[in-house]
């Protein structure tokens, strides 16, 4: 699969910059590849589809942090550790998407700060409520400052 046969696209984080009423914030992640290798990384052995709880989403920045910085979204199996799906973003962008959805969850009587929605060429495929969002430099270590954690977890 290759990061070109994804499309992100966030909704809800304008309320930020507006002091608008908090809305939660949905990633829309589409891929227009082959849906097979998809949809295989996105079951378990017995070919149930991965619960929320089985995956992890982060971004890997390219550089350090600041203008035009670029980064890798992931979302990754948490039982295997291996990728589900990478693309390339921009920093910023992920990094304003993650201070909605902490800003959602401050707000919010909601077990999910952010929506994550995986569409294979346009149709849905599934959908997780969210409450991590990691961020690791370009070298690998944890961002806590950057990242959304929910009180209480200890990594």
């Amino acid at each position: 699969m290759r990061r070109e046969h994804f499309t992100l696209d966030v909704a809800n984080i304008d309320w930020v910059e507006t002091d608008g009423e908090p809305k939660k914030p949905v990633v829309s992640i589409d891929f227009t590849g082959p849906a097979t290798m998809l949809r295989e990384r996105l079951t378990d052995p017995s070919g149930d589809v991965l619960e929320a709880s089985e995956t992890d989403v982060a971004l890997r920045l390219q550089g350090p942090l600041g203008d035009d910085t670029a980064g890798v979204v992931s979302v990754t199996n948490r039982v295997t550790g291996e990728f589900i799906l990478e693309l390339n973003e921009d920093a910023d962008d992920v990094l304003q998407f993650i201070q909605a959805a902490r800003g959602y969850g401050d707000s919010a009587d909601d077990e999910g700060r952010y929506e994550v929605e995986i569409t294979l060429d346009g149709d849905s495929f599934v959908s997780y409520d969210k409450r991590t969002f990691l961020v690791y430099d370009d070298e690998g270590s944890l961002l806590r400052q950057h990242s959304l954690i929910p009180s209480g977890v200890e990594l």
